[in-house]
């Protein structure tokens, strides 16, 4: 840094103000101190940095893929979020799996990050036997972890039982459910599926277990549920299905079987990433504020690291019913 001062005829101090892009620094002087770093070859050493400063300026984003189109929606939300509080991040998948959760967090300690955001699936901070309480976490998902650590969801049930009234008010009386991989425990299909049966209740509609297809989670697995209530001879009128991933292929399933949609079968799905617009028929949706949930998410590990002692905090993302052309 003395030598680049040198080079530029500055202090020190002003290098550290341009290295660092902090206000200040005028445009002509900033250019002549970016050409001393050139010239020179200076590098920040970023270990040195982050022993001084205990901290390194970057937080993981751990999701269970990068190839499904929610999460690289929530990724692209969480580095703008990040960077507005002056954070990179460092993104890696899980595949949904315990152990790559696990590494994860492993691999965030190793590298010093100063927090992790983490879409978890299995992972539950009540059945760690070590505490997490000595490196900033916020958990995403659908899940409930009675408030022991940071969490940033989704109005699950409220969501799916506002995409269930739609069809019903748009004159649906068969409504399929094209859900997770199981109806068991406490997640994301569990809970979008009781959303669903409290609309239809209070709708007084029974709730029928053949509109019922446990799918999992792709685009080949909402295809599939159609051909396999087709086969199975089971009428159906409207489709809420689990996400816009599935959904997706759901429209594939009814193509496939020549039904029109939404002459034949509406069909709305849950999350509005982006090519749901652009479908035809673009695709009804419900909407939570990604961008609200990424900026939480960021505020809440930056809080921790300036209060680590600070009381865990359960944040819900508010939503709005996207009306698109596939329940018209």
């Amino acid at each position: 840094m003395s030598d680049v001062a040198r080079l530029a005829g500055v202090s020190k101090m002003t290098v550290s103000n341009v290295v660092n892009n902090r206000p200040g620094v005028s445009d002509p002087v900033r250019k002549r101190v970016l050409e001393a770093v050139q010239q020179s070859g200076y590098r920040l050493n970023v270990n040195a940095r982050t022993l001084k400063a205990g901290r390194t300026g970057v937080i993981g984003l751990a999701v269970p893929g990068v190839d499904q189109p929610y999460f690289g929606m929530l990724g692209e939300h969480v580095i703008a979020a990040a960077g507005a509080k002056g954070f990179h991040v460092a993104i890696e998948q899980t595949g949904a799996a315990e152990e790559g959760e696990a590494e994860a967090i492993n691999q965030s300690h190793r590298l010093q990050f100063d927090g992790l955001i983490l879409s978890a699936v299995i992972l539950d901070p009540r059945e760690q036997t070590s505490s997490w309480s000595d490196f900033p976490i916020v958990l995403l998902g659908e899940r409930d972890f009675g408030r022991t650590i940071d969490h940033v969801g989704m109005d699950n049930e409220g969501g799916s039982r506002a995409a269930t009234e739609h069809l019903i008010e748009r004159g649906c009386t068969r409504i399929a459910n094209v859900t997770g991989w199981s109806l068991e425990g406490v997640h994301v299909g569990s809970r979008r599926h009781r959303g669903y049966t409290d609309a239809l209740k209070a709708a007084g509609m029974s709730v029928d277990p053949a509109l019922v297809c446990l799918s999992g989670m792709g685009q080949e697995t909402g295809r599939r549920a159609v051909h396999d209530l087709h086969e199975a001879g089971v009428d159906f009128d409207g489709v809420v299905a689990i996400t816009d991933t599935v959904a997706i292929g759901v429209l594939r399933g009814l193509a496939d079987l020549g039904l029109r949609c939404p002459e034949d079968v509406r069909v709305i799905g849950f999350d509005d990433i982006s090519v749901s617009e652009f479908l035809t028929p673009s695709l009804s949706t419900i909407a939570p504020d990604h961008r609200w949930m990424a900026e939480k998410a960021v505020e809440l590990i930056a809080a921790r690291l300036e209060d680590p002692a600070r009381p865990p905090e359960e944040h819900t993302a508010p939503f709005e019913i996207k009306i698109r052309e596939s329940t018209r």
